[in-house]
């Protein structure tokens, strides 16, 4: 069985197809490399460059390649950027995942695991989220993530209307994916806060906590921090469920149930490099919550997945990726 595998030269993505990988599952990478990296792909793994917006070259890849499943991740990331540049962020998220969805149908690919977020939620007033929490997007980004929950959704209840084979489908909604599986594979990202502090450390320059009044126990804010690598499996064992013809939610929340603070991942950095990591503190970022920390019990009792790295685990990871890549001179974000 070959995955398609949208998004798959993009951080998380190229964790996915190394996991299949693994596991012994083919796949193949479509990525139009807008910040992708062709370098983040293993050697070995068809790269089709192209756009998921482009009807022509994701319906090519399906057939050319044999699709059997797909895993979609490739999308326009930052809730922050959308909110500035909403048409972009609705065109790649929200149509693309259309276009995405009416090119499988069209070459009878039946299984769709989607590569969901926890901006669905927004800013949640519960102190664990759950699958069932209440939807309050904040963003254009969220809002696309929800809306292509719901286009899996319909484009399922339209096949089973039709009395066509089932469209089978689920969501993964990540927390906050952070850490290297590979020394090779980095966040690139400019507005994530791993990759902004190792990027500080590396160059001796001050890091800024966005705020330090929270109501939480260090006054910075608390998120739920997962090792990208345990993202990467559970799609493997979404994508085994789906293939089995195994009953699957529409959604599962990836996280470790943990609360970690920006300051409790400061110390982290400090005790990996070894020297103190020097910060200041600004202002609250607009919209920031004080805390986001969900459950992942569905995904342990219905997938099997359980997360296994900590934070030391995170931290480490990333700081030997970051800094790998900084003596080469090939470390740059965006």
């Amino acid at each position: 069985m070959t995955w398609l595998v949208t998004g798959g030269a993009g951080y998380i993505g190229s964790h996915v197809v190394r996991a299949f990988a693994s596991e012994g599952i083919d796949s193949v990478v479509l990525d139009d490399l807008s910040s992708g990296r062709r370098e983040f792909v293993p050697d070995g793994v068809p790269l089709v460059v192209g756009s998921i917006t482009d009807a022509a070259a994701v319906g090519a890849a399906l057939r050319e390649h044999s699709i059997e499943g797909v895993v979609h991740v490739g999308a326009l990331k930052y809730a922050g950027v959308s909110v500035r540049e909403p048409l972009p962020s609705y065109h790649v998220n929200v149509e693309g995942t259309r276009i995405l969805l009416e090119q499988c149908v069209a070459a009878g690919v039946r299984n769709v695991v989607f590569s969901s977020s926890a901006a669905v939620f927004g800013t949640p007033d519960v102190d664990l989220v759950t699958e069932d929490t209440a939807k309050n997007p904040e963003s254009p980004y969220g809002e696309g993530k929800l809306i292509g929950e719901w286009l899996l959704r319909d484009v399922a209840r339209a096949e089973d209307l039709a009395g066509h084979p089932p469209f089978r489908h689920t969501s993964l909604r990540y927390f906050n994916v952070v850490g290297s599986g590979v020394p090779e594979v980095y966040d690139v990202s400019p507005h994530n806060l791993f990759p902004i502090l190792l990027d500080r450390v590396t160059r001796g320059e001050m890091f800024t906590v966005n705020g330090d009044d929270y109501a939480t126990p260090d006054g910075s804010c608390v998120r739920d921090y997962i090792h990208v690598s345990d993202v990467a499996t559970a799609h493997v064992a979404a994508a085994r469920a789906l293939a089995s013809a195994r009953d699957i939610a529409p959604a599962y929340n990836l996280g470790r149930g943990d609360g970690i603070s920006v300051k409790d991942i400061i110390a982290a950095v400090e005790s990996a490099v070894g020297r103190p990591v020097p910060y200041d503190v600004g202002v609250r970022r607009p919209g920031d919550p004080a805390r986001i920390v969900t459950s992942a019990d569905r995904a342990q009792a219905e997938l099997g997945w359980y997360a296994t790295h900590d934070l030391d685990s995170m931290v480490s990871s990333a700081w030997e990726a970051w800094t790998q890549a900084a003596t080469a001179g090939t470390a740059r974000l965006g």
